[in-house]
């Protein structure tokens, strides 16, 4: 790789070129004068430590565990061993009785979470919801403990929700991840037209809830004093208009999602709590059914409007999300990701 720089005096300099290389002369990129200069690789352990903070207690990883190996050792890979692992975590997710946060809750438990809260509005559990439970007892190297609960409750009550938050506390001794995926959509209707009490209830659901949410995960996070990652689920709604569809509340509150997401991560960063969210694009799930299934050939519109020519299946955000409930993900907060098939990129 070639890196020339003008300079005031008409000449290049050469990123890592000898420092008795001609003027404006191509040469081969080398990192060798950088290293004399610092006299010890920015890779190893203990310079990380030093510029970075501390290492994850499983550290050093990558490049610096191979620098800081013995010659002869048999290292083992760490990236899902660790990196990716929720072993030992406990989290919780809203809207978790079907659609994209079963899904969701499920990827968590699979990762090795120790326990998964599923929050929801009915009083008892789908019957979905009770399949995965049945399935998650039956994998192999799932934890002996690992636990996957349903909780009955409204999100748009934040009283309930801290209550939650804190018994989920009082029981695990800690709390590393949230997934705030409750969410409604509601009917085509004209913007001039749109009642107020329906677009307060999407708000009500889509942002008090999120936040409501967040909150009750993320004051058990500070609480406990160990970090944690918290991810709000947006949507694509949110950065774009759905062409064709009058979903202002839906729109609206997507985008609120968003800003959420930017601000929690500012003020929360210091306590080593990340906030990030996920903006899926048309993914077939009970709440996109709803809508398209009455209106058949929707699928096939929607379908076209991206570049993969399809919609997207509630387990194309599994490892999304679970990276960033996980360790792997350690320097990501206050980013949106943004999982569309290639929708936003028309």
């Amino acid at each position: 790789m070639l890196l020339r720089q003008p300079t005031s005096l008409g000449r290049s300099f050469l990123y890592g070129a000898r420092a008795d290389a001609l003027p404006g002369r191509v040469m081969r990129f080398s990192t060798a004068p950088v290293a004399r200069m610092t006299g010890k690789s920015p890779m190893q352990a203990e310079k990380q430590r030093q510029t970075t903070g501390v290492l994850p207690p499983y550290g050093p990883v990558g490049a610096s565990a191979a620098l800081a190996a013995k010659p002869g050792s048999q290292p083992k890979s760490t990236l899902f061993e660790h990196e990716f692992s929720l072993k030992g975590k406990v989290a919780m997710v809203s809207g978790g009785n079907r659609g994209l946060g079963l899904e969701m809750a499920m990827a968590l438990a699979e990762a090795g979470a120790r326990a998964v809260y599923c929050v929801d509005l009915p009083k008892n559990p789908s019957g979905e919801w009770t399949k995965v439970k049945e399935y998650l007892s039956r994998m192999q190297g799932r934890p002996a403990d690992g636990s996957f609960e349903y909780i009955s409750a409204d999100v748009r009550n934040q009283e309930e929700m801290w209550k939650i938050g804190e018994t989920i506390g009082n029981n695990e001794g800690r709390m590393d991840a949230c997934v705030a995926a409750a969410g409604i959509l509601r009917d085509h209707t004209d913007c001039l037209e749109y009642p107020a009490r329906q677009f307060q209830d999407v708000l009500d659901v889509n942002v008090n809830g999120v936040l409501f949410t967040a909150q009750a995960a993320g004051r058990q996070m500070a609480r406990f004093g160990n970090g944690g990652s918290i991810v709000l689920i947006a949507s694509m709604s949110g950065s774009i208009t759905n062409k064709d569809h009058a979903w202002i509340s839906y729109n609206t509150s997507k985008s609120a999602v968003l800003q959420m997401t930017r601000s929690m991560a500012c003020e929360l960063g210091p306590r080593r709590i990340r906030v990030n969210s996920i903006s899926p694009g048309y993914i077939y799930t009970h709440m996109t059914a709803a809508y398209l299934d009455p209106q058949p050939h929707l699928i096939d519109e929607l379908s076209r409007s991206n570049p993969l020519g399809r919609l997207g299946r509630p387990d194309e955000l599994r490892g999304v999300v679970t990276w960033l409930a996980s360790d792997a993900s350690t320097f990501c907060t206050g980013s949106d990701i943004l999982v569309t098939g290639g929708h936003h990129a028309w």
